[in-house]
């Protein structure tokens, strides 16, 4: 349960922008749509002053029927001039709004789905993938939401403001009483914001923990399933859901309370203005009209105030959205390139000189570790369970950066290549095959766009004659499902190894899966391997004796060090660590094994 709630915290690339900083660079996204934003504040500024000008012209009114003046009729064309005008601009601000809006929404996703992607795998080993869909989806809708409700009160503020020029050619003396009760509404606002800003950051997070508690149990449902443990991941996801829910009631809480805050405020801000009015009518320095112009704009000019300490959750909610949003966007990756060479045609030599690596500090993976790989040449890694295997193909991958030393690819350090065009040289199978939703086809062109149909058909049928294209119900075409579900592991490896072939890549990287495949698929998985072998430097995470044995060299490895180095034979023969291992991991494997025990199974048979 600690690590379902751990998402509560902070994540560690979370920062605190300031308010200014956070107008400025929402600022910079209004900024791309100048005209849109132009066209929106013309109509706020009518609707503003359109706003503003009705209670004067009833005060108006008032006046002239006082006087027994013959203007009430113009008076109220010009009220219905007003309410028209308003009615039209009101629609041209909302629809300019909503469009300038959903294309900063759109923008900012893009923003936020391109920092994902360019963020490494360290990031991610650090922080849950659904806090981050969290960001990119639930964020930037909130932060769209907040921002339409926020421009309803840049709408009332501009009204306040016509009227407070038309309340000062009234009655100064009023105008300042008015203004006198402003530090009311506003300490109180203050005090609303200080909270409201806490009691968002943490809704926001706890969305982010449902989030993110749902797509790990969607993911991971046939494990759940197979160890019949739905009760629990539903008890889990029930806890998180109400944590959110004791979370946001807190929040709402919080909201109920500033109606009725504001309200009283306002009804005490009216009782002082109604005061001195009287007083000011009494002794004739201020008409009945006008001292009605100001009973009529008590609720008027504090209404933008209430409104916004009304919503001033919701709005607190928007700015950590965006707080979090650019937060992802400004995240910064341990991996660094300290130049942007192009990686075109890669010999494939790699050397590493005295290299330290830890994924957590104090904890070090590889010591001191040299070692060089000549072009061409096809090295197999084997060790026990964290002896640095995976470690070696994902700092050559560039995956994570290491702290000491040097990694050269071609005599030239690996920090000074272009990122992506130096991955483009290399062709990688992870031990977890991944296929996209799609067919075949489209996930062995994933490795290279431009490949020809008949390129693929080709270079498919050189594993095994093709005859493992037989197997699947529409060749190419079949359809892979979700993650490749529809095919057998051993398939999803043959696409993937498929993929890379047509790469062509100068460097390639096999961390093999251990789970058991048939002898017919392995046969074929073999010959796409040793097709690829022929040309290219390989690293081979080896788990099978034949992927072992087709290796020009050995590396055995045992806490991030080299302890043994040869061919298969010469090991053997040496007797040391890595025939200890062959022994326990991969003799089983060998066709004299299989024989032996098969001849064992007979005698005791018979």
């Amino acid at each position: 349960m600690a690590a379902v709630f751990g998402g509560l915290q902070s994540d560690a690339y979370d920062r605190q922008y300031g308010d200014a900083y956070l107008f400025r660079r929402i600022a910079d996204y209004l900024a791309a749509h100048k005209r849109l934003v132009i066209w929106g504040l013309l109509g706020f500024l009518v609707v503003g002053l359109a706003r503003a000008v009705r209670p004067v012209f009833i005060s108006a009114a008032v006046d002239d029927l006082v006087a027994g003046g013959d203007l009430l009729t113009f008076i109220l064309m010009a009220l219905a001039f007003v309410a028209v005008s308003e009615y039209i601009c009101n629609y041209g601000r909302r629809r300019f709004t909503v469009v300038v809006i959903g294309r900063i929404v759109a923008q900012m996703r893009k923003d936020c789905f391109e920092a994902a992607i360019e963020r490494d795998l360290a990031f991610y080993d650090r922080h849950k993938s659904g806090a981050v869909i969290s960001r990119i989806t639930s964020d930037t809708q909130e932060f769209g939401d907040v921002v339409l409700l926020g421009s309803e009160v840049i709408s009332q503020f501009l009204s306040v403001l016509i009227l407070f020029a038309a309340l000062l050619s009234y009655s100064v003396e009023l105008t300042v009483v008015l203004l006198l009760t402003m530090p009311l509404v506003m300490a109180a606002a203050l005090i609303f914001r200080y909270v409201a800003r806490i009691a968002t950051r943490q809704s926001a997070r706890a969305m982010a923990v449902v989030n993110d508690n749902i797509q790990e149990s969607v993911t991971g449902i046939s494990v759940a399933k197979n160890f019949r443990q739905e009760e629990m991941i539903y008890g889990e996801f029930s806890a998180v859901n109400v944590l959110s829910y004791r979370i946001n009631l807190r929040r709402g809480f919080l909201l109920s309370l500033v109606f009725p805050v504001m309200t009283l405020l306002g009804a005490v801000a009216m009782s002082i203005v109604a005061w001195v009015g009287t007083q000011s009518v009494l002794e004739g320095a201020l008409s009945a009209a006008a001292w009605y112009l100001f009973i009529q704009s008590v609720d008027r000019f504090w209404f933008p105030f209430m409104n916004l300490a009304s919503f001033w959750s919701q709005f607190q909610q928007g700015m950590s959205a965006a707080e979090r949003i650019f937060a992802l966007i400004d995240a910064e990756n341990t991996v660094r390139q300290s130049d942007s060479r192009r990686a075109t045609d890669l010999a494939g030599r790699i050397e590493f000189e005295r290299v330290n690596f830890e994924y957590e500090r104090g904890e070090a993976v590889l010591r001191d570790f040299s070692l060089d790989i000549a072009p061409g040449e096809n090295v197999a890694f084997v060790g026990h369970t964290g002896a640095g295997k995976s470690t070696i193909a994902k700092l050559i991958t560039r995956y994570y950066e290491f702290q000491a030393g040097t990694i050269r690819i071609d005599g030239v350090d690996i920090r000074e290549f272009d990122l992506k065009s130096f991955r483009s040289r290399l062709g990688i199978v992870s031990q977890q095959p991944f296929l996209f939703s799609g067919t075949v086809l489209e996930n062995v062109r994933y490795g290279n766009p431009r490949a020809s149909l008949k390129e693929i058909k080709d270079v498919a049928m050189s594993i095994g004659n093709g005859e493992w294209l037989d197997s699947l119900p529409d060749g190419l075409n079949t359809a892979v499902g979700e993650r490749g579900a529809r095919l057998s592991l051993g398939q999803r490896q043959l696409v993937s190894l498929l993929r890379v072939m047509v790469q062509k890549p100068s460097i390639f990287i096999l961390d093999e899966a251990t789970a058991s495949i048939d002898p017919f698929t392995e046969a074929q998985i073999q010959d796409a391997i040793e097709l690829i072998l022929a040309r290219s430097t390989s690293i081979l995470i080896a788990h099978r004796l034949s992927t072992v044995r087709s290796a020009d060299r050995i590396i055995v490895l045992r806490d991030g060090a080299i302890i043994e180095v040869g061919n298969h034979d010469k090991l053997m023969r040496d007797g040391g660590h890595y025939a200890e291992l062959y022994n326990t991991y991969f003799r089983h494997q060998s066709m004299d094994y299989v024989e032996r025990a098969r001849d064992m199974f007979a005698a005791g048979a018979g």
